[in-house]
Parts: structure tokens; C-alpha cells; sequence
């Protein structure tokens, strides 16, 4: 059997965020060959479940990267959580480096998650970040917390350097980038690579090859454990560096392009 691990956003996903119709073609017919696809995101459930392509597809999702694991029946497999202990002392790192924050936990993402955040204005952002009250999240009930973003402005970019540098190796945490204004902190049980694994073994499975696609510094987890490594034309060039192809973009259908010119998945 062979696994298709895809990302979405930047990947499978265009700009205007839609899985288009030739991808949606090309994964009816993996899926019809009996490869195992998974869609393996930075993305919260409640974000990917949205998309209407997903819907009509039956394929396991991991969200979070790699932090929760669902089955194609939408079944909770796994889930990888940090502790609030630690959660309170990154929060409090980078509370003091002037970054917007974004945190994901099981009450959904607040103040918001990323994707609906991508169109709103500078001063939009600013307002949202420093209005809302961080402290409510801990007074909520069975609190899981499942990932911290630091999200800076294009133009500040040298921040996230910063912020990498001041938690690396002071807490049990993993960090990556699926953007380069980003950096996201999960628990160091969650990574796109160990998801892959992980779910190979619960489910009991033995995949004969991995074809990881990613275009954004967290697929680097994917791509250290896929057999095939495919980066998007609009990857940065660390990403591209990590991967053994590189296909077209995705505004220009990359996915399908790979898996029908590139990699010879449905001749």
C-alpha cells in the first residue's frame, strides 16, 4: 500500500483556498487504486472539515501537525497536548516579544484560528491580538491545549528568529513554521512525520512507500519519513532543499501535476 500524505494550505489548497476540480479528480482516483491518503495539516479540524472537497472525500485527517489524529470515520485517534505548565511559561515568553498569539486548544482557536485571519488588515490584527484576554482560556473547563502561534507581520520577520531563539531548548516543545511570519509550538509528540508512523502502526498497516507533499517548514517533519519528499514551486527554498521533487505551484495544480506527471502514481 502506498501513503499519500498531503498538506493543504499552500499545497492541495490554491490561493483562493479551494481544492480544485483536477485535484479532486486525482484523489478519487488514488483513492480508487486503494493507495491510503491523509490529509496532514497544520489546520484545526473544525478549519479542514469546512472545506467542501473534504467532505465528499473519505481519508483519515491529522490536524495540528501531527498533535490530533482522526480516522476516515472521523473517529479521535490520538492527540498530543501541552501541559499547562508549559503552556504558561511560552505564553509568557512570548506575551513579552510584542508577537500577535494564537492558541488552539479543545474550545477551538482563540482569539481565532489562522485561516480566517489571512485576509484581515494590519490594524484588524493588532486590534484583535492586543483586545483579547488571554486569561479566560485558563479558567475553561478540561482545558486541552494543543498548539501556541506567534504570528508577526511580513515585515517583521526578523522576529521569528527571535522567538525560536528564546524557547530552543527550554522547553519540551516542538516548533516549525508553516509560513514564514509564523512560528507554531506543539507538544513534542506532535510532528507530520511521527503522525504518519503512528498511524501506520495503530491501524495495524504497512505502507510500502510514503509520498509526503508540503510546501511550508512543518512538512519538513513529513518529508524526513517519506520515501518521496514532493515540494510545491511556491515552497520556500529550505523547504524545496528538503525534498527529492518539486512540482508546480498551487495555483497551477502542483499536487495533480506530481502525482500524474512526476511520480508515475496513476499510470
Amino acid at each position: 500500500m502506498k501513503c499519500i500524505s498531503i498538506d493543504l494550505d499552500g499545497t492541495l489548497l490554491n490561493s483562493g483556498s479551494e481544492i480544485t476540480t483536477e485535484s479532486v479528480k486525482v484523489l478519487n482516483e488514488l483513492q480508487a487504486r486503494g493507495h491510503c491518503l491523509i490529509l496532514n495539516t497544520g489546520r484545526a479540524y473544525a478549519d479542514v472539515i469546512k472545506l467542501e472537497a473534504v467532505q465528499k472525500i473519505k481519508m483519515p485527517i491529522f490536524c495540528i501537525n501531527g498533535s490530533v489524529l482522526y480516522s476516515a470515520d472521523q473517529e479521535l485517534l490520538f492527540e498530543a497536548t501541552l501541559p499547562l505548565d508549559v503552556y504558561k511559561n511560552v505564553f509568557s515568553a512570548l506575551k513579552g516579544m510584542d508577537v500577535g498569539i494564537l492558541v488552539y486548544t479543545n474550545y477551538g482557536g482563540l482569539p481565532s484560528t489562522l485561516p480566517p485571519l489571512r485576509e484581515k488588515s494590519r490594524q484588524e490584527l493588532d486590534k484583535i491580538f492586543h483586545e483579547f484576554n488571554y486569561d479566560q482560556i485558563l479558567d475553561k473547563e478540561d482545558l486541552k491545549i494543543y498548539k501556541l502561534i506567534a504570528l508577526v507581520h511580513p515585515d517583521q520577520l526578523e522576529k521569528i528568529e527571535e522567538v525560536k531563539n528564546a524557547l530552543t531548548g527550554k522547553f519540551p516543545i516542538s516548533m516549525a513554521s508553516s509560513h514564514p511570519n509564523n512560528v507554531e509550538i506543539t507538544s513534542n509528540e506532535a510532528h507530520k512525520g511521527k503522525a504518519l508512523l503512528r498511524y501506520q502502526d495503530m491501524m495495524n498497516l504497512t505502507f510500502d512507500e510514503i509520498f509526503a507533499f508540503g510546501d511550508g517548514g512543518n512538512d519538513i517533519a513529513q518529508f524526513e519519513v517519506a520515501t518521496t519528499a514532493v515540494a510545491m514551486e511556491n515552497a520556500p527554498m529550505e523547504v524545496q532543499q528538503a525534498a527529492d521533487v518539486i512540482t508546480k505551484s498551487n495555483d497551477e495544480d502542483g499536487f495533480a501535476y506530481a502525482v500524474r506527471h512526476l511520480l508515475g502514481l496513476l499510470d
